[in-house]
């Protein structure tokens, strides 16, 4: 199972929205075929474990990352696929969330004679696909918050100048997190402020999956503008890649204006400040297989994502300097008036990148409204 795990994550930035899948056949203590899942619309693990096995993979036993799909969508059922190969027994990391699926392929194995063996190595199993087990379970993405910071936790001067808090190799870091991403979103005020590119800037021969030629998938580029402010000249709409604009204005002419740009419009609801219904946002994206979200914006976005238990995951590049007490903060949070209100963070991961700080923290308890649960 540790071994498709490693096979798994080849494919982490490539086989979105589908899940990361590893499989090995084996044996005798043999290895006779791996595989992982590349891209959607292409082989999954199994049937590439078993095209490398061939005929030795009667009487074997498959280890995979996710329960095997048993139903017809882009390809034929992983399930059929293993029973007629004629192994004879099968270790899963964990069941597949998909309402599809969820414990049906697990069954049909079973009931076909097969042993079925579940929960192996099941927390890095799932630690493969936060987005897509979200999504399947709540109707919402995986949400991260990306924030950059001096070590007094500022992250810009007063007059706004913040190239560049973090170094190079911060910042190379932060690439790696926009390319497993499926979404990065920003609000309007850090748009017109920085005009940022919010793409994926790694070279193809970066990338573990890509062949020469293929080109790096770039992730939607999601605009919060309540009042359709992004200018035609914005980078954005002139990058490779999509981007959509969040918005809650209703004026038929101004949304054609802004599509004519380039950009597509969702319209949606506002909240009881006037801008865009976070949690209505992340919803549409889930309806739209957005499986992982990465938020990089300025201290009001940050601060609403996190207030409204929005955010899953916190990741904060702190550099080794101080900017003083004048300087601009992480997040506008509301005014707590004691200390059982503060918000709790849960370490995960703390390393350090160049000369940079790099903190890793889930937020306590639960982490987004179920309001939009799917399933």
């Amino acid at each position: 199972m540790a071994r498709a795990i490693q096979l798994a994550e080849r494919g982490l930035y490539t086989t979105d929205p589908n899940p990361r899948v590893g499989c090995v056949l084996a044996k005798d203590g043999q290895i006779l075929g791996e595989g992982w899942h590349r891209r959607a619309g292409e082989p999954h693990a199994e049937r590439l474990s078993i095209d490398a096995a061939g005929e030795a993979a009667h009487g074997a036993t498959a280890y995979v990352t996710l329960e095997p799909c048993c139903h017809h969508g882009r390809t034929p059922p992983c399930t059929d696929a293993l029973l007629a190969a004629g192994v004879s027994r099968v270790v899963v990391g964990m069941e597949d969330p998909n309402p599809l699926v969820r414990g049906r392929g697990l069954e049909r194995m079973r009931a076909a004679g097969v042993e079925v063996v579940t929960g192996v190595l099941e927390g890095p199993c799932r630690a493969l696909n936060p987005g897509f087990d979200k999504r399947m379970r709540l109707g919402l993405p995986y949400v991260r918050l990306k924030l950059a910071a001096s070590l007094d936790g500022r992250t810009a001067l007063a007059n706004g100048e913040s190239q560049w808090i973090t170094s190079e190799a911060a910042r190379t870091d932060v690439q790696w997190l926009r390319a497993r991403s499926s979404a990065i979103v920003t609000g309007i005020g850090t748009l017109l402020a920085d005009d940022p590119s919010l793409n994926v800037r790694l070279p193809p021969s970066a990338i573990p999956a890509l062949e020469e030629g293929e080109p790096v998938r770039q992730p939607l580029r999601v605009i919060l503008d309540s009042a359709l402010r992004l200018p035609v000249s914005a980078k954005v709409l002139s990058l490779p890649g999509a981007t959509l604009v969040a918005t809650c204005v209703q004026d038929p002419r101004r949304v054609a204006a802004t599509t004519s740009a380039g950009a597509e419009v969702w319209v949606g609801p506002a909240d009881a400040t006037g801008r865009v219904d976070l949690e209505a946002l992340l919803g549409y994206l889930a309806e739209r297989e957005i499986n992982e979200v990465l938020i990089e914006a300025g201290p009001t976005l940050a601060g609403a994502a996190v207030q409204r238990r929005l955010v899953d995951e916190l990741v904060l590049y702190l550099a080794p300097h101080l900017m003083g007490s004048d300087a601009r903060g992480l997040f506008e949070l509301e005014p707590l008036t004691s200390m059982s209100e503060r918000v709790p963070l849960e370490l995960l991961d703390l390393r350090q990148i160049g000369p940079d700080l790099r903190v890793r923290a889930r937020l306590s308890g639960r982490s987004a409204n179920n309001r939009y649960h799917r399933h």
